[in-house]
């Protein structure tokens, strides 16, 4: 019998009543696990025993904290970040993604659905609310650096966990090129203020550009 993988979840929320809520929901949820509550990013980080998978950050906290500081404290910590709120613009959503967070989902939708986001932002995807996606992937246009196809085809074989070397074989040029080629994109995304120093960050722009797709 297959084991069930759990998620855990810290929850930085001043709304009593939604934490309640979500805890007695997420009791009935097999791969999902309510370990940690409070209604700071400071609180959670004096308190949390351990840290878990998923922090499920609410934007505007009563404590009138920098929901960009709140998302960097936690990603310099190497958190994985989901936010949630009652702000359906599209800019802010890409202004939490651009700060490190793993997804922006608006409080206008189900459990159900927070569960799916978290489930994704936990496998280090980029969660964002449906109806906000078209319109901030558009509104990325104009920081995404255009690749050329020798490029893109090199970045997207390195991202996925290859090797300098195997990425250069499965697209058919030599080491030394291939590493040129990364350059240019590390370049290019630096130009474009969107700098990408690692094979990490490199994957994130991957995703956040939607190139794999």
């Amino acid at each position: 019998m297959r084991k069930t993988v759990v998620i855990t979840l810290s929850a930085v929320d001043d709304d009593r009543m939604l934490l309640d809520g979500l805890a007695a929901w997420l009791a009935g949820v097999p791969d999902v696990r309510l370990t940690g509550r409070a209604a700071t990013v400071a609180e959670l980080l004096g308190t949390e025993r351990s840290p878990a998978d998923v922090v499920l950050l609410d934007l505007l906290l009563a404590d009138g904290s920098d929901p960009v500081e709140n998302v960097r404290t936690l990603v310099r910590l190497r958190r994985r970040v989901l936010v949630v709120s009652v702000v359906t613009t599209g800019d802010m959503a890409r202004q939490m993604i651009d700060a490190g967070a793993g997804g922006y989902l608006t409080k206008d939708h189900d459990l159900a659905a927070l569960v799916a986001k978290v489930r994704e932002v936990a496998k280090e995807g980029v969660a964002i609310s449906p109806e906000l996606a078209l319109g901030w992937l558009a509104d990325r246009d104009g920081d995404r650096p255009v690749l050329s196809p020798q490029e893109q085809a090199v970045l997207l074989a390195y991202a996925s966990g290859m090797t300098l070397t195997a990425a250069a074989r499965s697209t058919g040029v030599r080491p030394g090129t291939a590493k040129n080629y990364l350059e240019r994109v590390k370049d290019k995304y630096r130009k474009a203020g969107r700098p990408a120093y690692t094979k990490l960050d490199l994957a994130a722009r991957v995703r956040e550009d939607g190139l794999a797709t």
